[in-house]
């Protein structure tokens, strides 16, 4: 926003030196020229920029077209369906939902239904009705004293730090509103998250709102929090989508007093957290550790998140279920392709298993260890559509999370300035001028309607495909063009039948 606002003063002292010289030529010329003398001379004397040296007054257009490049290129460049990361069209499919506005879409696809890897879904002839009321799904094993009913669309992990507290406030008050989990991220809970909605506590490398002085595990703190009557469920973070292997990031330009205060740290620093925990460093640790969070927090339901790299330690936790009898009641499985803040390049792009290959891997893995009937999946990596729940229910998912869709709704415009505390809509900074062009009592409406618009979606898609029961959902009803072939997933990806548990079949890519 900074750089929008100097690009257009520059260009507002140009227009008005040219009106100038229009009204007073003698005047506005000498000033003018006294002007482009100055800078020329200044750009071929400074030793920063090579581009202004050796092009004095003609290098500053290729800065001031570079200031708005991403604007440019979103508004006048990109076409409906090839923006990255995500696309015009489905951005749309947001903004309509959250402002309701128009459900429909006019003159038929602009999708490519002949390109390679084309899915779709398999409808009946016979359509069932849709329902009224929205499915929900019980999460709690057998050790769970606590077990809760959950919404199939909720908000993905994001922290207070990352996304500004009337963004943060904007969202519990939509779940509140919706009646669907809000999932804190990493950053801990704020007042911002105790506006009525649902929690799911994320407990990430840093500890943080369960934070001892030495950077650990603090066992009495954690139980303090955990039996708040809003959090509903403990989440412990492995690893994410955006930067798996890596700790998360909070640049010292977003850690304000506040948010040290919550997290434990020094305010005014970068705040890494460590790639790995503290608390476990094997899988029989990790369960015990589960099993710990589960006894401090008086049997709510506990799990992990994690993106797939290794399928060897993926399986030896697996084996680890079944060798203790400890077991979480449900995995979030995470995608290479998440991501909504800062992260290193390299691990956005390169690092960790894609969200769809991830998921049927994991799903396959719990149903040849028999555990799947006491684990719920949750699955958070680009959950935007009705489609994209109804794949992902097929596929095997339990439940659905949305970060980036979640803060379109909120007003996101996708600017790409997560990580520089300079998001022009207030979503994603602790600016306070920025953060308060976003009005919660608005904008936690949006949420809400975004998220109640496209579960109605769902369950027009779920109807017309003849379900009448989320148990019915299979990978026979996705549909996918390989080698100009199209098959349905069943065929592709074959669900691995319980207790017929091959470990070289699933290790194989």
């Amino acid at each position: 926003m900074r750089e929008a606002i100097r690009f257009t003063l520059i260009v507002a002292v140009i227009v008005g030196l040219i009106i100038c010289t229009i009204i007073w030529p003698a005047w506005g010329f000498s000033i003018l020229g006294v002007v482009l003398f100055g800078i020329g001379i200044y750009d071929i004397f400074q030793k920063e920029h090579t581009i202004l040296r050796n092009f004095p007054l003609l290098g500053h257009m290729r800065y001031l077209l570079e200031l708005i490049s991403p604007e440019i290129h979103q508004y006048f460049i990109e076409n409906d369906t090839d923006g990255k990361p995500i696309d015009r069209n489905h951005r749309s499919y947001i903004y309509q939902r959250a402002k309701l506005e128009k459900e429909t879409h006019p003159f038929g696809t602009q999708l490519n239904v002949e390109a390679e890897n084309f899915k779709w879904m398999q409808h009946s002839i016979y359509p069932s009705k849709v329902k009224e009321d929205y499915p929900r799904v019980v999460i709690g094993g057998p050790d769970c004293k606590q077990v809760y009913s959950a919404s199939l669309f909720n908000i993905s992990a994001m922290s207070y730090g990352s996304l500004s507290k009337n963004a943060i406030e904007a969202l519990n008050k939509g779940a509140k509103a919706g009646n669907f989990f809000h999932d804190t991220g990493e950053g801990g809970i704020s007042d911002y998250h105790r506006n009525g909605g649902d929690l799911v506590w994320e407990i990430g490398t840093g500890y943080f709102g369960c934070r001892a002085d030495d950077g650990n595990f603090d066992p009495k703190l954690f139980e303090e929090k955990a039996n708040w009557p809003e959090v509903k469920m403990i989440e412990i973070k492995i690893s994410q989508g955006a930067k798996p292997g890596h700790g998360g990031v909070l640049p010292a330009s977003k850690n304000n007093k506040e948010i040290a205060e919550i997290r434990g740290v020094e305010p005014h620093t970068d705040v890494l957290s460590p790639p790995g925990h503290s608390a476990f460093s094997d899988a029989e640790s990790l369960l015990k550790f589960v099993k710990q969070l589960r006894d401090l927090s008086n049997g709510k339901p506990v799990g992990f998140k994690l993106s797939i790299g290794s399928k060897d330690e993926f399986l030896e936790i697996c084996e680890k279920m079944v060798e203790t009898g400890i077991k979480p009641d449900f995995i979030t499985v995470d995608g290479a392709e998440g991501g909504t803040g800062a992260a290193p390049i390299d691990f956005s792009n390169y690092v960790g298993m894609p969200w769809e290959k991830a998921l049927i891997f994991v799903v396959d893995v719990l149903n040849g260890y028999d555990l799947k009937k006491d684990i719920k999946i949750i699955t958070a990596t680009k959950i935007i559509t009705a489609f994209d729940i109804f794949k992902a229910l097929s596929i095997g998912a339990d439940v659905c999370n949305s970060a980036r869709g979640m803060m379109l709704a909120l007003g996101c415009i996708q600017a790409l300035r997560c990580d520089s505390n300079k998001c022009p809509t207030g979503v994603a900074t602790n600016n306070t001028r920025l953060m308060n062009g976003l009005v919660v009592e608005d904008k936690w409406k949006r949420v809400k309607n975004y998220q109640e618009q496209t579960l109605d979606d769902f369950l027009e898609l779920f109807a017309a495909a003849g379900c009448t029961d989320l148990s019915e959902l299979n990978r026979n009803l996705i549909n996918k063009k390989i080698n100009d072939e199209i098959k349905p997933y069943s065929v592709f990806y074959p669900s691995v039948a319980t207790g017929s548990y091959l470990k070289e079949e699933l290790i194989t890519p």
